[in-house]
């Protein structure tokens, strides 16, 4: 197995968790958006180079 490619299989289940809970517990800061941004990006690029 490659590390990056389970880092970024990680990253999108976390990215996806925190998506999904976020609007259901109302939970709201003012850098969500660019955290969640910045997580997806980052998911993204490890799988796409970690082929």
């Amino acid at each position: 197995m490659n590390f990056s490619r389970n880092t970024g299989f990680m990253l999108l289940g976390i990215w996806l968790i925190a998506k999904g809970l976020m609007p259901l517990l109302h939970i709201n800061f003012s850098g969500s958006g660019t955290v969640l941004a910045l997580l997806s990006a980052a998911a993204g690029v490890l799988l796409v180079f970690g082929k």
